[in-house]
C-alpha cells in the first residue's frame, strides 16, 4: 500500500511541484471523471423515484424530503429549513401552499400558521434508497424471462463465434493455399460494411430458412465476425510451424492439432474475442428487435424498451434494469482482464 502511495504522490520537480506534475494530475483526474462519472450517476440515479430524477438542478445521490406526522393533518408534511424575517432559521412543516406563498406550520405548535414565500425555504433532505425500482420489474414485469434469453443468446452466441472464428483463423494462418490473401482481404473489408446495410437481405435470408421470430434467429446470422478471425488469425501466426510439423510426424490429426495444440496456445485471444463477443451480444438491440416480435422471446435490451411508452417514460425502472444489465459485462471482464493485454499485443507479432 505504501508502494502505491509513493507512486502517486511522486513529483518530478522533487519536494515542489513541476508544470508536467499538474498537466498530468489535471490529464488523469479529467479521464476519471469522464470514464466513471456516467457509471456513478447511473447507479446513484437507479436509487431516485421519479419525482427525485425531476429535481432540478440533479444529484448524485438520492436525496427524498423529510416528513413529520402533525397534529390535525391526516398525512405527514413535507419539512422545510425557513429564512424567517428577522434573520434566523426555522425547520417548519407545509401545510399548504397557493402560488409563490406557502402556509408553514410548527410541528411542535401547529395551530399557528406561518406564510413564507417559497424563495426563502429549502427542503430538509436525507439519502433514501428507492429499492423497488430492482424489485417491482422482477415481480410485476417479465424481466426474468428477458435475463435468461439474453444469457442464452450471449452465451451461445460466443462460444460458436470462438468455434468458428478460431476454424477460420486456424485455416487462414497455418494452410497455404491459393487466394489465402485474397480470402483474408475480403473477410477484413467486410468490417466497413455497417450492419443497417445488409439488414434486408439478412432479414430475408433469415425468413427463407424459418430462423424469424427466434432465438436462434438471433444467434446465428452474427456469430461469424471479421475481427474474430483477424484477431485469432495474427495471434496464431506467432505459434510457430514447426510445433504442427512434430505433431504431424507423431500421426496426430488436423483436427486433434487444432483442438490440442492451436486452442490451448491461443487462449489469450479467445479470451479477448470472448470479452468482445459478450459484450456485443449482450449490448445488442436493433437485430433483436427487427427479428423477434413475440414479448416472451425478447432480450434484455428489448424488453428494457418496453418501459418506454407513448406518453410515458418509467425512467426509475430503466436506470434500474440498466445497472443489473451491466453486471454480467463486468464480471467477465474482471475475470478475464489479464488476458486482454497478451492477447492484444501478440496479436501484432508475427
Amino acid at each position: 500500500m505504501s508502494g502505491v502511495v509513493t507512486f502517486l504522490t511522486r513529483r518530478r520537480g522533487g519536494r515542489g511541484w513541476h508544470w508536467t506534475d499538474v498537466v498530468s494530475w489535471l490529464w488523469l483526474f479529467g479521464g476519471l471523471v469522464i470514464m466513471f462519472g456516467p457509471a456513478v450517476w447511473l447507479v446513484g440515479s437507479s436509487f431516485k423515484t421519479p419525482a427525485q430524477l425531476a429535481v432540478f438542478p440533479p444529484t448524485i445521490l438520492p436525496y427524498v424530503s423529510q416528513q413529520a406526522a402533525v397534529e390535525g393533518y391526516d398525512k405527514p408534511l413535507t419539512l422545510y429549513r425557513v429564512k424567517l424575517p428577522d434573520g434566523s432559521t426555522k425547520v417548519l412543516a407545509e401545510a399548504r401552499r397557493v402560488g409563490i406563498v406557502a402556509q408553514m406550520v410548527d410541528p411542535q405548535a401547529p395551530n399557528d400558521i406561518v406564510k413564507i414565500n417559497i424563495a426563502n425555504r429549502q427542503p430538509v433532505r436525507e439519502i433514501g434508497f428507492a429499492t423497488e425500482n430492482y424489485t417491482e420489474p422482477f415481480v410485476h414485469f417479465d424481466f426474468l424471462r428477458y435475463l435468461r434469453n439474453s444469457v442464452f443468446v450471449t452465451v451461445m452466441a460466443t462460444l460458436i463465434t470462438l468455434l468458428t472464428n478460431s476454424m477460420a483463423a486456424f485455416a487462414l494462418s497455418k494452410y497455404k493455399f491459393r487466394g489465402r490473401d485474397l480470402t483474408m482481404l475480403l473477410i477484413v473489408g467486410t468490417l466497413m460494411v455497417p450492419l443497417s446495410v445488409i439488414l434486408v437481405p439478412l432479414y430475408s435470408v433469415v425468413g427463407a430458412v424459418g430462423l424469424l421470430d427466434s432465438l436462434w434467429g438471433v444467434i446465428l446470422p452474427t456469430v461469424a465476425t471479421p475481427t474474430g478471425v483477424f484477431l485469432l488469425r495474427q495471434y496464431m501466426l506467432t505459434i510457430p510451424d514447426e510445433l504442427l510439423d512434430a505433431a504431424r510426424m507423431d500421426n496426430a490429426s488436423e483436427w486433434q492439432i487444432y483442438w490440442r495444440i492451436v486452442l490451448p496456445l491461443a487462449a489469450p485471444a479467445l479470451a479477448v474475442l470472448a470479452i468482445f463477443s459478450v459484450v456485443w451480444r449482450w449490448n445488442d438491440f436493433l437485430w433483436p428487435l427487427v427479428v423477434l416480435s413475440r414479448k416472451e422471446l425478447y432480450t434484455l435490451q428489448v424488453g428494457l424498451n418496453t418501459y418506454a411508452g407513448q406518453l410515458n417514460v418509467q425512467w426509475h425502472y430503466i436506470l434500474a434494469m440498466t445497472v443489473v444489465t451491466m453486471i454480467p459485462v463486468v464480471l467477465v471482464f474482471v475475470f478475464l482482464q489479464r488476458y486482454i493485454t497478451s492477447g492484444i499485443a501478440g496479436t501484432g507479432l508475427k
